[in-house]
């Protein structure tokens, strides 16, 4: 589908043969056009609060909607991989053999599809089976109260209804991130001989310790703000990390220790110790025991929660690749008759149950 280019219409992409001006534009460089922020130029939509968000989700369905109808009206481009995935057809219930090959399925090359997460989860595995498991486990978090954030939005905005600042952002932080550990060497070179193997290389990384809140005020203040679990168990039953027999399934709060140690699980046991220093979040009272694993140098730069943790054990892969293969949030239920054939499609499916977000959309 293409737009009229209206103003844009000296626009030069590089679908454009040798530099040639065309007169339209496809939908993902309309709305790129429209989303694009200017400081000369005060873009009203990007100011209409949730509006905004249902803009964006909106725009994004409509070029997902696009592509899997090309899949599905051009099913016969896709044929070679039915042969590789015969286990698919007994997985998803075909019990009609004459309907092998005939189903509506998303291909691989469909990015974000089950077979492209699955794919990708291969992919990774295998790249664990020559380098070895990872060496540190990195979860970071936006936070929608970053300068670079705020001063682009007017007082009636709120970060929230910002996907497209909140995104971009977010993606320029994290390239940062990449630049220190790659370029800067924060963790040490990439390489065999840098590896983390011993505690004390792993106390000159990360930190479970509430600062001194007169030597270091700045990261003192960050720390209570962004890393500090819960609470939760005792002191919170209701909290969403509670299991139901009222265990935290992080395992807050951690235990005590004088000194660090390799431990039996996928993470170390950090130095932790109970100096009876007590700080007050969310009105309950906590100590050291309540600290997310961080690394001081990141948390004082990138000033948002950022987990950083040692991995001992090649088990911490099958959760880290399975988090972040696991595809999109969906839900899907179906009813059915146990004597009737079931029709597979998966286009449908992945069409119907998909759930996006508005800085995902963006």
């Amino acid at each position: 589908m293409y737009l009229q280019l209206m103003d844009i219409s000296t626009l030069k992409t590089k679908s454009c043969k040798r530099g040639e001006r065309r007169d339209t534009v496809s939908v993902r460089e309309y709305y790129c056009y429209k989303l694009q922020i200017r400081n000369d130029d005060e873009d009203e939509i990007l100011h209409t609060g949730r509006v905004f968000q249902q803009y964006s989700v909106h725009g994004y369905i409509k070029l997902e909607t696009q592509r899997l109808d090309f899949i599905s009206f051009n099913q016969d481009l896709f044929r070679t991989d039915v042969l590789q995935g015969l286990r698919d057809i007994l997985r998803l219930g075909e019990r009609n053999s004459s309907n092998v090959g005939k189903q509506r399925f998303l291909p691989a090359s469909f990015i974000g599809g089950p077979r492209d997460m699955r794919q990708r989860q291969m992919d990774a595995i295998a790249l664990v089976q020559h380098f070895s498991k990872p060496d540190l486990f990195f979860t970071m978090t936006c936070n929608p109260t970053w300068p670079e954030i705020k001063e682009h939005l007017l007082l009636t905005d709120e970060a929230q209804n910002r996907p497209d600042l909140i995104s971009r952002v977010f993606r320029a932080k994290i390239e940062e991130l990449k630049t220190d550990i790659n370029k800067r060497n924060i963790f040490g070179k990439v390489a065999n001989e840098y590896k983390l193997i011993t505690p004390e290389a792993y106390d000159s990384i990360i930190s479970v310790e509430l600062p001194d809140e007169v030597k270091e005020p700045d990261l003192y203040g960050r720390v209570l703000k962004h890393m500090m679990h819960g609470s939760c168990g005792d002191l919170n039953p209701m909290n969403s990390c509670i299991k139901k027999k009222g265990y935290c399934k992080f395992s807050y709060p951690n235990q005590f220790a004088d000194q660090t140690l390799k431990g039996k699980d996928v993470y170390p046991i950090y130095k932790r110790r109970n100096t009876g220093k007590m700080v007050k979040i969310r009105e309950k009272l906590l100590d050291n025991s309540w600290v997310v694993p961080y690394k001081p140098f990141l948390l004082g730069k990138f000033n948002c929660h950022m987990n950083v943790e040692v991995c001992l054990d090649i088990k911490v892969v099958k959760y880290l690749y399975k988090y972040i293969c696991k595809g999109h949030d969906k839900i899907a239920f179906a009813v059915n008759n146990n004597d009737a054939n079931v029709e597979i499609d998966e286009i449908k499916e992945y069409q119907s149950a998909r759930w996006a977000s508005p800085p995902e959309a963006t």
